[in-house]
């Protein structure tokens, strides 16, 4: 892209921008795939302007709400490459060519796999050739590159735009230079360390494999990450502290809000530096917190 913005967090860069482009483009409707991150929902919210909620990945859906709407209204659709709680991908070659269609803007939430996906690193969309298609990119400095910030990448009009307009942008502290040097140093390091990324991939494999080996019930769509489904969020979280307490693990438990009722689970995010050992501990506890708690297991057939 032409330029980028760089935010405290990633958080506020989507809160930030979705909630200043309808100042930019008076009468915006914006179209936000209904398990869009909650940043990405505060900022569609908090803007004033009109919004359409479609169906998870369905693009006949999102088809179906730009049909609706007046053809000469200005359009916005929000997506993300990776969603976070059942790690499956976004189409984003499909929505491009419905945005080319309708000529709407499109934005992308690329927290979850920049670092990670492509052959630098910049994400999903990279890896699938799709950068110059999408309007808007949204990343992170956290997670994948370990340190804090986030960032929307544009043309240098649009940068430029957000940067005079956002209030989130504007009435905050930035970025300080130590971490801004840490963020610097690691996007540099990552860009050229591809071998990460595929060692990466190959240790998600792994834990998908070995946990369903358990007959352990986990989401599998392709990504690293992986959610293991316990449905309860009772269980949920007292697997979670059990993990921490007795075996040194720390795994987040998702409950509701966060996830609908009765999909409560532990999600893992297997690293390139997780080796065998770690590995097996994690499924040999896995394994007796699972009998321990008496949580059903798949059928497991030769």
């Amino acid at each position: 892209k032409e330029a980028a913005l760089l935010f405290t967090s990633a958080y506020i860069a989507n809160d930030a921008t979705l909630s200043t482009l309808p100042k930019l483009f008076p009468g915006l409707i914006i179209y936000s795939d209904e398990l869009n991150h909650a940043s990405m929902i505060e900022g569609v919210r908090r803007n004033g302007g009109n919004k359409r909620i479609f169906r998870h990945n369905d693009v006949e859906h999102l088809r179906e709400l730009l049909e609706a709407d007046d053809s000469n209204a200005p359009k916005l659709i929000a997506f993300e490459s990776i969603y976070s709680m059942d790690g499956d991908f976004g189409p984003i070659e499909a929505i491009c060519d419905l945005a080319d269609e309708f000529g709407a803007l499109t934005y992308i939430d690329e927290v979850h796999a920049v670092g990670m996906y492509g052959a630098r690193g910049a994400g999903v969309a990279e890896r699938d050739r799709l950068m110059h298609r999408l309007d808007i990119i949204n990343g992170t400095l956290a997670k994948a590159y370990g340190v804090m910030g986030g960032y929307i990448a544009a043309s240098f009009k649009m940068c430029d735009a957000i940067r005079s307009y956002a209030p989130g942008f504007i009435f905050t502290t930035s970025v300080p230079p130590a971490v801004a040097a840490g963020a610097a140093a690691s996007v540099a390091y990552l860009k050229r360390t591809p071998e990460l990324r595929e060692q990466h991939q190959t240790q998600a494999k792994i834990l998908k494999l070995r946990l369903k080996g358990l007959g352990l019930p986990i989401i599998d769509h392709g990504s690293h990450i992986v959610p293991v489904m316990v449905g309860d969020p009772v269980h949920t979280k007292k697997l979670s502290d059990m993990l921490l307490d007795d075996f040194g693990i720390y795994v987040q438990p998702i409950n509701f809000p966060t996830v609908p009722r009765g999909t409560e689970r532990l999600r893992f995010t297997p690293s390139p530096v997780h080796g065998p050992n770690e590995m097996n501990q994690l499924v040999e506890a896995m394994d007796s917190l699972w009998s321990h708690c008496a949580l059903n297991r798949a059928e497991l057939t030769a």
